[in-house]
């Protein structure tokens, strides 16, 4: 914080109010660290994560903020969604953040631990790596209702994500109503739910059209 002691405590007379001001952003930083307020899952609120020795504004990605141990972020500027923090802060995206990183739910008090507070862009390395995207293979019955039969990702870019849900869908057309009996089967391009990120196949490490002619062989055999 700018000018935070250029004033001496044994200075006569009251402090000026541009001094009091930062004494007392001071203090509510102390307050705001010593007793942060709880995050909690699925509440889609801004959270405080830490990078490095700096703290930083954190958005949920909505419906993918449950954890309990990782939820995907987006870094923002401390003044909020629409505040420029440079190039590099654009292309960051969507983050794959571990819970034990969130200081608490976001303070307006954490704005001096921030890089921007000392006229800082970003770092290269955030720690985190992107949550990115990923396809949901899903089974629907006629009256709505249905379930996922394929989960994958996570997906290094959105692109490359619908490129897979395309082609998957290109395998299931004029078959997708008979692959499983009494079950519509398509493939869409999702964001990568990281939360439930066990539940997915890597589509790297296995072709995606592989993977869906084994999850359908597997139904077929249960």
């Amino acid at each position: 914080m700018k000018r935070l002691f250029r004033r001496c405590g044994h200075a006569p007379g009251a402090l000026s109010p541009e001094d009091q001001a930062a004494v007392d952003a001071f203090r509510a930083m102390l307050a705001a660290l010593r007793d942060p307020e709880p995050w909690t899952p699925g509440r889609c609120q801004d959270v405080a994560v830490r990078i490095g020795p700096f703290v930083e504004r954190a958005h949920p990605r909505p419906g993918d903020d449950c954890g309990p141990d990782i939820i995907a972020v987006a870094l923002q500027h401390p003044s909020g969604s629409y505040a420029p923090y440079g190039a590099r802060y654009r292309r960051l995206g969507w983050l794959r953040c571990e819970t034990d990183k969130i200081l608490g739910a976001w303070n307006p008090a954490y704005e001096p631990l921030t890089h921007a507070a000392v006229a800082l862009d970003l770092p290269d390395d955030v720690g985190m790596a992107p949550a990115n995207y990923g396809v949901h293979v899903e089974a629907h019955r006629s009256d709505g209702t249905g379930y996922t039969l394929l989960r994958l990702g996570p997906y290094n870019q959105t692109w490359l994500a619908g490129h897979d849900a395309n082609r998957l869908n290109t395998e299931l057309a004029g078959k997708a109503a008979t692959m499983v009996p009494g079950f519509t089967v398509t493939a869409k391009a999702a964001p990568f739910d990281v939360s439930d990120h066990e539940s997915y196949s890597d589509p790297y490490e296995t072709d995606a059209a592989v993977l869906l002619a084994a999850a359908i062989e597997e139904v077929g055999a249960a």
